[in-house]
């Protein structure tokens, strides 16, 4: 079962942007997933595949099969943390007419139709930061709905910066950690993430995996112990089987992505089996009891 976040783990820090609204509202989703003995379900949809409207439906259909939060993926030419599905699919999409517009319409469509579900959009420097402190689209990335933000190539030296305009509009800004990631700088990156910790779960990029790393529960149990917040897993992660043992390696969350945008099928609309999925994920958070 996953244990609950207690008083043997580190205590919160000033630093970072934990104490924004948008951390608040991602922390409550880890609380009740925590308080029912499991772990929170995080599905990711890319915005606007394979065109804007589908996109909406099946953020929808995520959160009405079970998701705690919902992670968005805002479509990027040079994704560089992404593997072949990811890439294809925000390819599609800018084909389809996807912009940064686009992706904060749609965060806006998804909060007024789901306004419990904390939503976070993964995007990076480029699209948010650019060559100034990020501000602007901070502001309307919030303003639309979001609680937080994964800057998948923002690292805390680089983050410094924006996490005080994070602060300013209530985002949460969490960081990455990686099997690569030594032990004291995994400390220090825990101390700043916000909302949650994202753990890496293997050295590469996205994509569904058959099977994850043996070392991935020593991973997990190494990097909870140094965080004071949640911890989510997320690469390569595909199956029941594997959201099952993460939740009883002690995760506090899984993120599930490639994946569930190959279960949406080769024209990427078939609602159906992602919804299927996602609620065979989420039931096996729950198997570890």
């Amino acid at each position: 079962m996953t244990a609950p976040i207690a008083a043997d783990r580190p205590p919160t820090t000033s630093a970072g942007t934990n104490e924004t609204r948008g951390a608040r509202r991602i922390g409550a989703a880890f609380a009740r997933a925590r308080a029912e003995g499991r772990a929170a379900l995080i599905p990711y949809i890319v915005a606007g595949y394979p065109d804007a409207d589908t996109s909406y439906l099946a953020a929808l259909a995520a959160a009405d099969a079970g998701a705690d939060l919902l992670e968005i993926g805002l479509p990027y030419s040079d994704p560089l943390a992404d593997g072949a599905t990811l890439q294809h699919a925000a390819s599609v999409a800018l084909g389809a007419g996807a912009t940064l517009d686009g992706s904060i319409a749609l965060l806006e469509r998804i909060s007024a139709a789901r306004p419990d579900l904390p939503l976070v959009p993964m995007c990076y420097s480029n699209q948010v930061i650019g060559g100034g402190d990020g501000r602007a689209v901070a502001g309307r990335l919030a303003a639309a709905g979001a609680s937080g933000i994964i800057v998948a190539d923002l690292t805390p030296d680089e983050g410094v910066r924006f996490e005080p305009v994070a602060r300013d509009v209530g985002l949460a800004v969490v960081y990455l950690v990686a099997p690569t990631t030594p032990p004291e700088r995994r400390v220090r990156i825990a101390a700043r993430s916000g909302g949650f910790l994202y753990c890496v779960s293997l050295v590469g990029v996205t994509g569904a995996r058959r099977s994850l790393p043996r070392a991935v529960g020593r991973l997990v149990r190494h990097v909870r112990a140094v965080s004071p917040i949640p911890v989510a897993v997320g690469f390569g992660v595909s199956r029941p089987a594997h959201t099952r043992a993460l939740a009883r390696a002690g995760a506090d969350g899984i993120i599930v992505a490639s994946a569930l945008v190959d279960a949406l099928g080769p024209d990427g609309r078939n609602l159906a089996a992602l919804g299927r999925l996602v609620r065979s994920l989420r039931a096996a958070t729950a198997e570890c009891k």
